[in-house]
């Protein structure tokens, strides 16, 4: 510090803090041999904890407000320090301020991937990104464990080593949970709040409270993720023969569209030839595929028999075999169906001769 900046700083007598950036956590104000003027007035924001450190030592915690630093104002540093001067000189000490807000956004992600068991796909590599948001909860073992001697603190400072912290455990813990990978980002939620409560006693540790971890995303590399979608297309596709027949006729469509003569015009035309190979073949594999049915059965003939001078029937053919055994019809009965022009004997009938094969001729005179 140049002559001018240590005389004007005797005279100094304010030290408080305004944070222009985002990520300061901690930051010490800088003074000249460390010397603060005895009665100087201290303003502690909202949002802010100061602590006076003398010799290395926590003297004071002051929470948001305005204070003039006295005696009466500073018990413990009282207790540490002799006073000569009657309390006019300047004393020996820092100030440290905290920022006690909450620093969201921070980005936390796998380096490699994660390798896990699934049931359904067999061995996995995982990625997973998120974001996470913490704030100072214990600063004195924020300074201890963290800061040191440090004048300006960041959070780009302690990131990497929380980032590696919940790495580790979201890699344990998705291993343990059995979740099925297509699953996991129904999941995503449960997750980052079991992953929030087992991280929050290693965060404490360090004077930190971790407040809300998010799983983003978790993702399959490239070539899986590939081989799904085509999996997924299949799916969607249904019937193969159908869009096989779709995807022939659009290749049709497009050929009738290109402009004709030359190379164009063969290419075109071996396009063509393909296509309606293709296409025949889809059509004999659908028509090869689809049951036979078979015609519908005749229908069977009915007859009118003339029994004792009555008309009876109309009798099936089996019903007219069976009265021929029977004896009730003979070759001379009189019968008639659709289609004949006038009564006949049965026995000049086709169809009903056959029934009387095995019966006598009547007898003669």
């Amino acid at each position: 510090m140049s002559f001018w900046g240590k005389l004007f700083g005797e005279f100094v007598d304010v030290i408080e803090w305004t944070d222009s950036s985002s990520d300061t956590m901690v930051y010490r104000f800088e003074r000249y041999g460390n010397e603060i003027k005895y009665g100087a007035m201290l303003t502690v924001r909202e949002s802010q904890t100061a602590i006076l450190v003398s010799e290395g030592r926590a003297a004071d915690f002051y929470e948001p407000g305005l204070y003039q630093l006295e005696t009466r104002n500073m018990p413990i540093l009282t207790t540490l320090e002799s006073w000569p001067h009657g309390f006019k000189s300047p004393f020996k000490a820092e100030v440290y301020f905290f920022n006690m807000r909450r620093f969201t956004d921070l980005k936390w992600g796998t380096k490699n991937p994660i390798m896990l068991r699934d049931k359904e796909f067999g061995p996995l590599r995982l990625r997973a990104f998120g974001t996470y948001s913490v704030r100072i909860k214990e600063p004195l073992a924020f300074v201890k464990e963290i800061v040191g001697t440090g004048g300006h603190f960041r959070t780009d400072d302690i990131s990497s080593q929380l980032r590696n912290l919940i790495v580790s455990r979201f890699s344990d813990i998705i291993g343990e949970s059995g979740i099925p990978a297509l699953d996991l980002a129904a999941n995503y939620d449960e997750l980052g709040a079991y992953i929030t409560e087992r991280i929050a006693p290693e965060f404490s540790e360090y004077g930190l409270e971790v407040l809300q971890l998010l799983v983003e995303n978790i993702s399959l590399p490239p070539e899986v993720e590939n081989a799904l979608d085509k999996r997924t297309s299949m799916g969607i596709i249904g019937d193969l023969g159908r869009y096989t027949q779709f995807q022939a006729a659009e290749a049709m469509a497009a050929a009738a569209q290109n402009p004709s003569g030359g190379a164009s015009e063969g290419i075109g035309m071996g396009m063509g030839f393909a296509v309606a190979r293709e296409l025949g073949k889809s059509f004999s594999e659908q028509s090869s595929a689809q049951p036979v049915t078979p015609p519908p059965l005749p229908a069977s003939t009915v007859y009118f028999v003339a029994i004792a001078g009555h008309q009876e029937g109309p009798y099936e053919l089996k019903v007219i075999e069976q009265k021929v055994r029977s004896g009730e019809i003979n070759r001379d009965t009189l019968v008639w169906s659709t289609g004949m022009a006038e009564w006949m004997q049965a026995g000049q009938v086709p169809e009903l001769s056959a029934a009387f094969v095995h019966m006598p001729p009547p007898l003669p005179g």
